[in-house]
């Protein structure tokens, strides 16, 4: 059984930095994709960052030089390093997967419903 579990978020102010971390296990595709998402109240879950098993990324416009996706295969985890955070950033943050490669990674970032398996989410507040 695939698990996702999520964590690193919390409180900081505006410009400051966290780094969220997803732990994944019973994962036993060869060819995957790993992404982060984002969902603030009121408004529609977005693509923040994939990550393919080749290393290739892709960000959000709105993350582009602020975030980076990366991910340590020996411990089976994923990382979103997220610097110069502002209050627009502020979502419950959650991790993704899904087994295959997929090509332009960056439509992944617009269709959340191609990955099948979701974290449960942590939340990242950013205050002015």
């Amino acid at each position: 059984q695939v698990q996702l579990v999520e964590s690193g978020g919390g409180s900081v102010q505006s410009g400051g930095s966290l780094r969220l971390s997803c732990d994944v296990s019973g994962y036993t595709y060869s060819r995957y994709c790993m992404g982060w998402f984002r969902q603030a109240p009121g408004k529609e879950r977005e693509g923040v960052a994939v990550i393919d098993g080749a290393g290739t990324t892709s960000y959000a416009d709105s993350v582009k030089g602020r975030f980076t996706i990366s991910q340590d295969n020996a411990k089976n985890t994923l990382y979103l390093q997220m610097n110069g955070l502002k209050p627009d950033d502020t979502a419950m943050y959650y991790c993704a997967a899904r087994g295959g490669t997929y090509r332009p990674l960056s439509l992944l970032l617009q269709w959340s419903s191609l990955f099948g398996y979701w974290g449960q989410g942590t939340q990242v507040t950013v205050s002015s």
